[in-house]
């Protein structure tokens, strides 16, 4: 793959204030130049970065209706009423309810759970739902990470007597539901500081409220946060504002003292002697937990997190790990054969979307597929499958193209949609099928130009080799959490050469070690470059060439290295 890099360097004025800021910090230009380039330009502001804290937290009766929920939610346990908390079966969804939950049970006994089945009710409020609650007594619900749109379904619960309180993060129609409270930072009516929370994290402001309202104590709170940092990193939400707080520390709680739920996840994902990141969430912690609601029912991912024993969490865990295995047999299997039907009828050349519909494809892993086929092809995807009589999919975006806003405009031929810039779920009838791809192709070609489907890599620094070094990577580290908006920074050295010992490594010698020097340092700087042996002739042809990759440290024996993770050799030029 040809990659274009793109260098994003600094006007003269942020030059003077990069190099006025790394004066004051005492810290490298390079990292100054990080800071200024995440929109950071005062030692206050780069000493909040820097150190995160939860008095940053922002007072969460901002939210809009904020203070009706906890209004009602403290009738609701004044008077033993039974509440219902109702989530949506992904892993913000389930670590929303598991979060509420946790604190809610120190009040009331009179409390339970609901995630809707994915394949029998669908995605968010679901009169089934509503019926378990009737049949069992509730009087509120405290609906988390969905509910925004339920304008219908919050009647029909109405109907029967059954309040709600709505928590989301969704983007709003222009008509809210009519419940108690509708708590969305995104609500146009908002002044809340921060609009980019996870479903999660309303859940958290939910608690901390209550928490604040009821003299109680922040300490009692902060065991929750390890839930926050995995719905925050699982959604790929911003890791900036008060999501990088949230994160930040619950990151800690993670590696410190994880709830018993996670604990056993931790364990099969034999992360157990790790220092857990953003990444490892990403990768294995948040896709088990979502193998539970895609494979079978998101309720037993609820369980798990909510395990009061290590026995439990561990078999649970099993069970999950084991969806996990099936999940990834199903998605590989289903992406291979949207692969293979597009690379045999479409010619992408001249498709600038992707809408592909079999109504046999798990609607499981339908998310899973639209993202590898955005990923392969550079292009926003739709994929589609049949459930109970409508058609139904997901929705992935390239950069630049807000995919959510272009279900949107097709919303008159829609029986339901939702969802983010990059990744949205919609439903169907059949019958409108034909009309929704030849306007979101449409949409697609007015929106979408030839470089947004190009590869693209940002750098964002330079840097010699000599400029590498333990107190440098200790100086990034600070920039940790890394999430979107707040990205593992790209540098780019140029003119690098082989030091004569670089190698082919793996199975079939398709990675490539790595060992180089540049005009700056004699020492060699080792490096690694997954799956780029065919760039193996070039390295070692004796001429220079540039690199553009991420630091990070390598432990190996005890010891611990820097090690170049390498994204690309010596392709493209700087723009």
């Amino acid at each position: 793959m040809i990659y274009k890099w793109n260098y994003e360097d600094l006007t003269t004025q942020q030059k003077e204030q990069r190099d006025e800021l790394a004066k004051k910090l005492g810290v490298s230009p390079v990292l100054c130049q990080l800071l200024i380039q995440r929109g950071i330009y005062s030692v206050e502001e780069a000493n909040k970065f820097f150190h995160p804290s939860l008095k940053d937290l922002h007072d969460p009766f901002l939210l809009p209706d904020m203070d009706k929920a906890i209004k009602r939610i403290e009738k609701a346990l004044g008077q033993k009423e039974r509440i219902l908390i109702y989530g949506d079966y992904d892993v913000d969804g389930t670590t929303a309810v598991a979060l509420v939950y946790k604190f809610l049970r120190k009040f009331t006994t009179n409390l339970d759970y609901y995630i809707p089945d994915r394949y029998d009710e669908g995605y968010g409020i679901s009169e089934q739902g509503i019926d378990y609650a009737e049949e069992t007594g509730v009087k509120l619900i405290i609906a988390l990470d969905c509910g925004i749109k339920a304008v219908e379904k919050v009647a029909y619960a109405k109907s029967k007597g059954i309040d709600f309180v709505i928590g989301d993060h969704h983007m709003p129609d222009d008509i809210l539901p009519d419940a108690v409270a509708v708590i969305d930072a995104k609500r146009v009516d908002s002044t809340y500081p921060y609009e980019h929370l996870s479903g999660c994290g309303v859940g958290f402001k939910l608690v901390q409220a209550l928490a604040q309202n009821n003299k109680i104590d922040f300490s009692e709170l902060t065991d929750l946060l390890d839930l926050v940092a995995v719905s925050v990193a699982s959604d790929i939400v911003p890791i900036t504002g008060e999501n990088r707080v949230l994160t930040y520390f619950g990151l800690k709680q993670i590696n410190s003292n994880p709830s018993l739920g996670l604990k056993g996840i931790i364990e099969i994902c034999g992360l157990t002697y790790k220092s857990i990141t953003v990444n490892d969430i990403i990768f294995k912690i948040g896709p088990r937990i979502n193998a539970s609601g895609r494979m079978m029912k998101g309720k037993e991912a609820v369980d798990l997190l909510l395990a009061s024993t290590i026995e439990d969490s561990r078999e649970k865990s099993a069970n999950i790990d084991h969806y996990n295995d099936n999940r990834r047999e199903l998605d590989k299997r289903i992406t291979d054969e949207a692969i293979l039907f597009i690379d045999e009828t479409v010619d992408m050349k001249k498709k600038k979307s992707i809408v592909i519909y079999n109504e046999n494809w798990h609607k499981g892993v339908i998310g899973i597929v639209a993202s590898r086929l955005t990923e392969k092809y550079l292009r926003p995807a739709v994929v589609l499958t049949k459930s109970h009589g409508l058609i139904t999919g997901s929705a992935r975006s390239v950069m630049g193209f807000d995919v959510y806003k272009a279900i949107e405009a097709c919303k008159d031929i829609l029986e339901n949609f939702g969802g983010h810039t990059y990744a949205a779920g919609l439903s169907l009838k059949e019958e409108n099928l034909a009309e929704f791809k030849r306007r979101f192709d449409e949409m697609s070609v007015e929106k979408i130009a030839p470089e947004m489907m190009r590869p693209q890599i940002l750098i964002d620094a330079e840097l010699k080799f000599k400029d590498i070094n333990s107190t440098f990577i200790e100086d990034l580290k600070s920039f940790a959490p890394f999430g979107p908006e707040n990205l593992n920074p790209i540098f780019v050295s140029c003119n690098v050469m082989d030091y004569g010992t670089s190698k082919l490594v793996g199975k079939d010698n398709v990675h490539l070690k790595l060992e180089m020097i540049d005009d700056s340092c004699a020492t060699p700087v080792n490096g690694i470059a997954f799956r780029q042996g065919d760039s193996f002739d070039k390295v070692k042809s004796g001429e220079p060439f540039d690199i553009c990759y991420t630091l990070e440290e390598n432990v190996h024996n005890g010891k611990i290295n820097i090690q170049l993770y390498v994204k690309d050799i010596d392709t493209g030029q700087l723009v």
